[in-house]
């Protein structure tokens, strides 16, 4: 099959087309490789196949991939076989020649050697896929001629000026998002021709934006400005807004927050200031004392959030979610509790629709 570049395989993938039963992938661009490799693997993985993975080193031979690739599977009759050789190995075989490099093969046994692996590209027909990744421009000359008979190459170039705005339409395009003209021209002003951020930035857009959306330039910054800021969720806990907390938590937690963080650091310190506030109330003394306990100036919003938080819920329902937090944060800790977002969210609602 002809040579492909990068950005050609990219636009034709939405096509959902079939892919030969090898696809060889190189170049001298580490974030293609990675990228045409991933989406090789999840569109193999949808049809059905099960992914192997393995990697070929300085001292490995490819025995273990070949013996994958020819061997009988009664539970995986279609395999995704992704093998990903070293710049390491590569630079070996060079140094030391064909020669030696068979030779490694017929020490080991294993009959694993590029030649051996060019031989299997010739005849491979599946029903399993083979996806070779070499970490250089070029695969080596014997398994690209092995390769243009029937498997698909893919050469992963450095991007021209002129193909930025291509390839953030192919990454868009790959996350199922329709970009706005302003949009591109955003993304592209700031990150340049650093593919990689531009599709972390394109990743972050898919958490928010609903489904056939055009992505506007105000989306681009969605994900920095939903984040909620520190505190954020414990003070609409404070104030009661249930609807609220729950969603920063779940935004929160999808932009890489750790819950056991948000519990430990937000939720019970928060619970506790209220809890303070409200025995201190139901002994009858004034807002200048609870400040005074929790060592907080009169005036300041924390001790404010803190009495108001205690006159709405009430000492017999906080106390009986303080509690509940610390077993949950032991939780947390022994391993007890495996869906720590659910917990947590559980424990809003539980706080917030108790009666008292």
């Amino acid at each position: 099959m002809p040579l492909e570049t990068a950005l050609a395989y990219l636009r034709g993938a939405a096509a959902q087309r079939r892919f030969p039963p090898v696809v060889v992938i190189f170049g001298p661009h580490a974030f293609l490789r990675e990228y045409v490799l991933d989406s090789i693997v999840r569109q193999l993985m949808s049809e059905g196949c099960q992914h192997r993975s393995f990697q070929i080193g300085a001292g490995d031979d490819f025995g273990a991939v070949l013996n994958e690739l020819r061997a009988p599977d009664l539970f995986a009759p279609k395999r995704a076989i992704a093998c990903r050789i070293l710049r390491s190995r590569r630079e070996r075989a060079e140094t030391g020649g064909a020669d030696a490099e068979a030779g490694d093969a017929r020490g080991s046994g294993s009959g694993g050697s590029e030649a051996a692996l060019a031989a299997a590209i010739e005849t491979a027909r599946g029903p399993g896929n083979l996806v070779l990744l070499y970490e250089k421009d070029n695969a080596p000359a014997k398994i690209r001629r092995a390769a243009e008979k029937s498997a698909l190459l893919v050469n992963c170039m450095r991007p021209f000026d002129n193909q930025i705005e291509q390839y953030v339409n192919a990454f868009a395009q790959s996350l199922g998002l329709k970009l706005s003209p302003a949009a591109i021209d955003l993304i592209i002003s700031r990150h340049g021709g650093d593919l990689g951020a531009i599709a972390s930035a394109l990743d972050k857009v898919t958490i928010f934006i609903e489904p056939g959306a055009a992505v506007q330039p105000g989306d681009l910054d969605e994900g920095a400005r939903r984040m909620p800021e520190a505190f954020e969720l414990a003070e609409s806990l404070a104030r009661g807004r249930g609807s609220a907390a729950l969603a920063q938590l779940a935004r929160a937690t999808a932009l890489g927050r750790d819950v056991f963080e948000i519990l430990a650091v937000e939720i019970i310190p928060t619970m506790r200031r209220m809890m303070i506030a409200a025995s201190m109330i139901a002994a009858r003394r004034s807002p200048g004392d609870v400040a005074a306990a929790l060592g907080l100036a009169p005036q300041s919003g924390l001790a404010t959030r803190a009495i108001e938080g205690a006159r709405r819920f009430g000492l017999e329902r906080l106390e009986r979610a303080y509690w509940r937090a610390c077993a949950m944060d032991a939780g947390f800790k022994n391993g007890t509790i495996k869906e720590r977002q659910e917990a947590l969210a559980g424990l809003i609602l539980d706080l917030m629709s108790t009666p008292d």
